[in-house]
């Protein structure tokens, strides 16, 4: 398949009354679209995977398809601590529609390297769709590192990496890796223009859902060789980076889309809303970067 590359947004997942509020996850999609964001991801950390149900998980998947009907790919987030609920995870995201999955490190359980090998093998053999490996220490306590993803980047149903932290010599050491198929992802916002200048092809982004345009307008600098626009696109951005990170991810998010227009700040327990200590901040954030909703809320039966 064609890379997936450039600016991806790892979707939030809008609530209202504990139950998916898919008229805001189409709010949320057409502006992504009308923004410029080149692929799009459901129900990864940042659209609240653990806290949606089965059901809940194709209602949400089987939307965002019909609703993107192909424009740009729709990744599904399929990954668990278990390899074979992970690959049938990842074949009911395959019969929903979804072009890729994005898999992460299995968490909690502390796989060996030689165990995440195996998982992201089998899951790649038997889960019917081609795979984005997902490496995010902070999240999961496991660290996939650069000599397995080698091994794995030989896997002719491994489309590439999300790296998700700001390591500038594990950037390096995955940029080697690169191949036809095989590409590297940042997945730290605050870092993605220096590891695109350094080599990675994209980033998926937690604050491409606030700020599309300008994440695109920063990927195409960065992988256009424009050091000096990619790195006064990145400055611009550091408030909101630094906003998103204030509490656990997607709490500020939420806030900020619903600020914004899209949904509510709802989110699902143990996730609390923003903190009121952070509420100027973020209006000041918003306010200073000009973001508006582009598009006008469509309605949907399937909402």
């Amino acid at each position: 398949m064609k890379k997936i590359i450039g600016s991806i947004c790892a979707l939030a997942t809008p609530f209202r009354a504990d139950a998916l509020d898919l008229e805001a996850f189409a709010t949320l999609i057409d502006y992504q679209l009308a923004a410029g964001t080149q692929a799009l991801v459901v129900a990864g950390s940042t659209g609240e995977a653990h806290a949606l149900d089965q059901a809940e998980f194709d209602r949400l998947l089987a939307f965002a398809v019909e609703r993107v009907a192909g424009r740009v790919p729709v990744l599904a987030g399929t990954g668990t601590a278990n390899t074979r609920k992970t690959i049938r995870t990842t074949r009911r995201a395959h019969s929903l529609g979804a072009e890729a999955a994005l898999v992460v490190t299995p968490y909690y359980v502390r796989p060996t390297q030689q165990g995440l090998l195996r998982h992201f093998s089998e899951v790649a053999d038997q889960g019917g769709l081609p795979i984005m490996l997902y490496n995010v220490p902070s999240r999961t306590g496991c660290d996939l590192l650069p000599e397995t993803v080698a091994e794995l980047a030989r896997h002719e149903r491994i489309i590439g990496i999300k790296q998700a932290c700001g390591d500038a010599g594990r950037v390096a050491a995955l940029v080697k890796l690169k191949n036809p198929q095989f590409c590297i992802l940042s997945g730290d916002d605050l870092t993605c223009a220096q590891a695109m200048l350094a080599g990675a092809e994209g980033v998926i982004s937690v604050a491409a859902n606030v700020a599309p345009a300008q994440l695109r307008a920063l990927c195409d600098a960065a992988l256009g060789a424009d050091v000096a626009r990619a790195q006064a696109l990145n400055l611009s951005l550091t408030a909101l980076c630094d906003l998103l990170g204030a509490e656990p991810n997607p709490i500020p998010l939420k806030w900020c889309l619903h600020r914004l227009g899209i949904g509510t700040p709802d989110l699902r327990l143990p996730l609390l809303p923003l903190s009121s200590a952070y509420h100027e901040q973020a209006r000041r954030v918003l306010q200073e970067l000009h973001l508006s909703i582009a598009v006008q809320p469509r309605h949907s039966s399937a909402a």
